[in-house]
């Protein structure tokens, strides 16, 4: 059976990063309003109905139509081809090797440990791209004088070296990582896990509608666990540097003045718009995932029947 076809560790890199961007490709919109969302909670001049998710929706559309749903997708496309194609990659590597020669799968604290690591080192790998991906989606929300006007992700790494030092790819890397560490724990072990649970409770069997079920309950478990984190991260890396102090000085600096500034609960601010980005984001890259790694087992298994 194709099932028992062994993927190679350079194919799960590939197969992981063609599923994440295809997905990116399909939610980028929902991505551009998050980010806006949130980066619309540290205007204090604005009233709480401004800062909501129609009234922002009605103003970009006002502002350039369906086109302001789609800056920064070159960088989107790029974030996905370096982040997600080491940690899918990684992940499915670990998860395989840790399995054993009895295909086991390992329990829940290894699941999560390997997740933790891919996620890591897939931020660390992805942050460029993150850095022009935030602010090429919240340019249009700056004030004319301050935007910056990049006309793709190339244009935007090449000008943010040349202006702010080649460093300012990695602004806000710590902030990254620990975000992709909350995220991939929660997402990658609870799809492994939730995955294994339906399975073994004799209700689904190993199909789209399995996959579907797994990766629904991996959004929503993302989406609680990561959107405080997210939204430091993003406060982060779209500062600027006032007479040479920084809006932040890391994560939890981030994390406190939105508390003290905007309430407890903006930690989840753009919850809607972030769920309904990292819901189907994670639905369609799992199924995609799922889809095309079980093509290739079958292109394999029946070439070696020829």
């Amino acid at each position: 059976m194709s099932d028992s076809v062994q993927i190679p560790s350079a194919v799960k890199f590939v197969n992981g990063g063609v599923a994440a961007i295809v997905a990116t490709v399909i939610v980028h919109p929902l991505d551009v309003l998050k980010n806006r969302m949130q980066l619309a909670g540290r205007d204090v001049a604005a009233s709480e109905a401004q800062k909501s998710m129609g009234y922002i929706t009605r103003s970009m559309i006002k502002e350039k139509g369906v086109s302001a749903f789609y800056p920064g997708l070159s960088a989107g496309i790029l974030r996905q081809a370096t982040y997600s194609t080491t940690r899918l990659g990684l992940y499915n590597t670990l998860f395989t090797y840790t399995s054993g020669e009895d295909n086991k799968p390992p329990g829940l604290l290894v699941k999560l440990g390997i997740a933790m690591i891919s996620g890591v080192t897939g931020a660390a790998v992805g942050t460029p791209a993150e850095v022009a991906l935030i602010r090429m989606t919240s340019d249009a929300q700056l004030p004319v004088a301050d935007r910056r006007g990049y006309t793709s992700v190339f244009n935007a790494l090449a000008r943010i070296a040349r202006e702010e030092g080649i460093a300012t790819w990695w602004r806000g890397c710590i902030a990254t990582m620990g975000r992709a560490a909350v995220v991939n724990m929660a997402q990658l072990a609870s799809y492994s896990q939730a995955k294994e649970l339906y399975l073994n409770s004799g209700y689904f069997k190993d199909n789209i509608v399995l996959h579907f079920a797994s990766s629904m309950t991996s959004g929503a478990i993302t989406t609680v666990a990561s959107l405080p984190v997210d939204i430091a991260k993003t406060r982060i890396q779209s500062m600027k540097i006032i007479n040479g102090v920084p809006e932040y000085s890391g994560t939890i600096n981030a994390m406190a003045m939105v508390v003290k500034n905007e309430g407890f609960f903006n930690l989840w601010k753009g919850i809607v718009p972030y769920f309904a980005r990292i819901g189907p984001h994670t639905v369609l890259t799992f199924i995609f995932l799922e889809q095309i790694n079980q093509a290739y087992k079958t292109a394999v298994y029946e070439r070696k029947l020829i």
